[in-house]
């Protein structure tokens, strides 16, 4: 990279922090920090989702995916979208008209505190190590074009993302994703043309390519696998307490809806554009070591672009990456505020919570960072990431999405569901390849993660459907309506009304996020638009690109504060 690309990398990343710092005056309340008002608008909720999702690994992980099979990368992100659409329709309506804050307030509620207990230690835990894993691709993505050392990275990154994170809140993760969304939109509108031209056309690449690479299914990533990860996203999606905060911080069930549908035909339509590029690497560069093609995706964007662009594709790829980081320390501190810090200290006042909030968020970051310096030793990202989701991704996070369907389920249940699950789960893949020399491969990993919590859940439900017409007997009693009824869940009830209260006052904080939103797309389109004019190849494109992003400011500005000033002036 040159020093023209490292200053638009600079000017970019400090358009972003600043534009996530100016909603530290508008974060007055935990409700703001953590839900945004509750009212947050669909399509600002549904881009945020796709983005803390997709850019867990697209461009490490799912780019040395696409560099080493090709067409498999993109089947395997196809059952991402059937996900999302699935939650879209059957479970992000059911997290809206819970009414909570987090997860955690639900299973309080639903299953008692024993339950919530539970769950809420053990996401610390798995948030802890899934905050170290998105970070890790961040620093790979610069150690890749800039030559700074891997720590070092981690480290510098680390600490930008806690800050505003901790300063912003939920809605400064929100305004951050969408505008990660349309910088990587407008480069991958960029890239893709310059990168068929490089190799001679769409005809060259597919005359060079590898004999399989475009089949949908490899040995590795076969049908098997792809229905069990399928299940496993849907679950996650709509499971995982980072997500469910998309779903509970819009303002109707409709609303919710239409984020899952927003997340399901993104999925759609971006995995074939944006696996691409490492795919046309593939023939410019053959033989790349497998560790090396984490860094494909960068590779060909240094190959492509002309100066500066590079520089703005890389702020944009860490901080789409970095997304994912954000939106687990949040959620992770909403947790610890909401669901923990009160039981520890019952009389608080105001400010001392939001303290406790941008305390623990920074907490969370710092444990993050460490987990982030020891991938390297756990195999590598895209070993960790499956290893993750495999092991704990539907054992952790479906008994509760059960119990958003069924009343049936109890604490014994649901916990020692996910107890055996996870148990199992880590045997196969730490104890038993070593005691009896038997390993699952990927597939058989992620189908035994995925089979063995619903055959638990559903022997449950029929056990409890049976007895349904006698009196539980006391070792399996559900929680009563007295546990209910507990302090700490009037609480969270009187919290759930709260929230009501405060969706309409949250209009303001909308029309702050639509404007600072509308300021980062055109600050970003002015940026393009004058890499463009100094060119020296795609320079029509590039135009193009950044004409359309100045139009859309325009178009995202809210109305209403158009409205305000000519009062103001009259």
């Amino acid at each position: 990279m040159t020093s023209f690309d490292v200053s638009i990398a600079i000017a970019f990343a400090l358009l972003v922090v600043l534009l996530g710092l100016s909603f530290g005056k508008k974060e007055g309340s935990v409700s703001s920090f953590f839900a945004a008002g509750g009212a947050v608008p669909w399509w600002i909720s549904g881009l945020s989702l796709f983005m803390s999702f997709f850019s867990v690994g697209t461009f490490v992980v799912w780019g040395s995916i696409a560099y080493k099979t090709g067409l498999v990368a993109v089947t395997i992100q196809t059952t991402m979208s059937l996900a999302g659409l699935a939650v879209g329709y059957f479970i992000a309506p059911k997290w809206n008209r819970t009414n909570v804050l987090t997860a955690a307030e639900f299973i309080s509620t639903k299953l008692g505190h024993a339950s919530q207990k539970f769950y809420t230690y053990l996401f610390f835990i798995i948030s802890i190590f899934s905050g170290g894993a998105f970070l890790y691709p961040v620093g790979k993505m610069i150690e890749v074009t800039t030559g700074i050392p891997l720590v070092s990275a981690i480290l510098f990154l680390g600490v930008v993302i806690i800050a505003y994170t901790a300063v912003g809140g939920l809605w400064a993760v929100l305004v951050t994703d969408v505008l990660q969304f349309i910088v990587l939109m407008a480069a991958v509108s960029i890239i893709v043309p310059l990168a068929f031209e490089e190799i001679g056309g769409v005809g060259m690449f597919i005359a060079k390519a590898p004999s399989d690479f475009f089949q949908m299914t490899n040995a590795e990533y076969d049908w098997l696998f792809m229905a069990a990860f399928g299940f496993y996203n849907m679950v996650f999606i709509g499971g995982s307490w980072a997500y469910v905060q998309r779903y509970t911080s819009v303002k109707s069930e409709n609303d919710a809806k239409k984020v899952g549908y927003l997340f399901g035909v993104l999925y759609l339509i971006a995995p074939i554009i944006w696996m691409l590029p490492p795919m046309v690497y593939r023939i410019i560069s053959p033989d790349i070591a497998s560790t090396d093609a984490e860094g494909a995706y960068l590779q060909i964007s240094k190959l492509v672009v002309p100066n500066g662009l590079m520089g703005l594709i890389l702020g944009a790829m860490v901080f789409a990456t970095a997304s994912s980081v954000n939106t687990t320390l949040n959620i992770a501190a909403g947790v610890f505020t909401n669901d923990i810090y009160p039981q520890i200290k019952r009389k608080r006042f105001a400010f001392e919570t939001m303290w406790v909030a941008r305390t623990s968020t920074v907490f969370f970051g710092i444990l993050s960072i460490l987990v982030a310096l020891c991938v390297s030793s756990m195999g590598g990202i895209v070993e960790v990431a499956f290893s993750l989701a495999a092991i704990t991704g539907v054992a952790l996070f479906l008994p509760p999405v059960w119990t958003l369907f069924s009343d049936n389920q109890t604490q014994i249940s649901v916990i020692s569901t996910s107890v055996i699950s996870l148990s199992v789960n880590v045997a196969f893949k730490f104890f038993i390849p070593e005691l009896l020399g038997v390993s699952l491969d990927r597939s058989s990993e992620m189908f035994v993660g995925v089979v063995v919590p619903i055959v638990l859940l559903i022997i449950w439900e029929l056990y409890y459907r049976f007895i349904s017409t006698t009196q539980n007997s006391a070792g399996n009693k559900r929680p009563a309506q007295s546990e209910r009824s507990s302090p700490s869940n009037v609480e969270s009830s009187a919290a759930a009304i709260q929230l009501k209260d405060l969706r309409p006052s949250a209009n303001d904080d909308n029309e702050h996020g639509k404007k600072i939103i509308a300021i980062g797309i055109g600050g970003i389109g002015l940026i393009i638009f004058g890499l463009g004019l100094q060119a020296d190849k795609g320079q029509n494109t590039i135009l193009l690109v950044g004409a359309f992003l100045l139009v859309l400011c325009i178009t995202v500005f809210p109305k209403k504060t158009f409205n305000q000033r000519k009062d103001t002036r009259a």
